[in-house]
């Protein structure tokens, strides 16, 4: 009877650890702006003091400067200045943030003021807080003060900043109504996969994309059928471990693929990022592939079929 009691404690509380993965943010914090001379220099350094802070929130993740810096310079985007509600959608599709933070550092006479933009990638709105304190002021105690404010806004308006959690069956619903009535070509997808650290046991992304094509009513090739498709869908995907927060895990993936007529001609590219957390690294990376992978099909398959 304990031994059973303690596997029924055992799962109430796996239960918890699952049901809680989904309402863990993944938050992106910019360089604040400090260009007037009697704060100049400061802008990074609040940045990195409130990523610190936020991180000890256990409902937010945050995205590693070094990698938001890496990621964003490749695409040419500054990690400092002003991120707009449209650039913020693309810096959340590169990076998988669900909320940008971002803001401006100045002094008004004798006081300092630390504002700060709070941006929903997915919804594109935003909120503002801001601190003050004599020039004196410590700036890891404001920085401090607005990382509470932050958290409390994201904790607060979340329903507002990310967009609704849409189910499988509703995603392929609303891929299918972007399709118009008439024939669809027959698809093949090889998509190559690799987890960093650990063996691939199944290629997630290649059989959500696969599953999306099929519910949507594409005819699937494979290697083994003897029909020839009429477009090929290749590409690359990898996942890789984030960071470790309690009992959760978050991963990292990010999907490229590129899609061809069966002759070669090459029809369209296109590539999506995403992040997923649950209680273990196997699963948050298929998860964060799956999600890459069902983001990528809402923009090809209106594609596909226009060819």
């Amino acid at each position: 009877m304990k031994k059973q009691t303690l596997i029924l404690t055992f799962l109430i509380a796996l239960s918890n650890i699952v049901h809680a993965a989904p309402d863990v943010l993944t938050v992106a914090i910019f360089d604040f702006e400090s260009k007037d001379e009697a704060v100049q220099g400061l802008g990074p350094k609040v940045a990195t003091l409130i990523n610190a802070h936020l991180s000890a929130e256990p409902q937010l993740m945050t995205v590693e400067r070094t990698e938001l810096e890496k990621v964003l310079n490749e695409h040419e985007i500054g990690l400092s200045g002003n991120v707009t509600p449209e650039s913020a959608t693309k810096i959340g599709q590169l990076t998988g943030a669900k909320v940008l933070v971002t803001g401006r550092v100045f002094k008004v006479d004798k006081e300092m003021f630390i504002v700060a933009k709070v941006i929903g990638t997915e919804t594109s709105r935003v909120y503002g807080e801001m601190v003050k304190g004599p020039v004196a002021t410590s700036i890891d105690d404001l920085s401090a003060e607005l990382a509470k404010k932050i958290a409390a806004t994201v904790a607060g308006k979340g329903e507002t900043l990310v967009a609704k959690v849409e189910t499988f069956e509703e995603r392929v619903e609303k891929i299918k109504k972007s399709l118009k009535s008439g024939p669809l070509p027959s698809v093949a997808v090889r998509i190559n996969e690799q987890h960093f650290g650990a063996p691939v046991i199944d290629p997630a992304a290649e059989t959500e994309l696969g599953k999306i094509l099929q519910q949507c009513g594409f005819t699937l090739v494979d290697s083994k059928s003897t029909q020839k498709p009429d477009l090929e869908i290749t590409g690359d995907a990898f996942s890789a471990f984030g960071m470790r927060k309690g009992n959760l895990v978050s991963c990292k993936a990010r999907v490229e693929v590129k899609v061809q007529k069966s002759g070669g001609e090459l029809l369209t590219v296109d590539r999506q990022t995403s992040v997923a957390v649950d209680i273990t690294e196997q699963t948050s990376a298929k998860t964060a592939l799956q999600n890459a992978a069902t983001e990528l099909a809402e923009r090809l398959l209106p594609k596909l079929q226009a060819h």
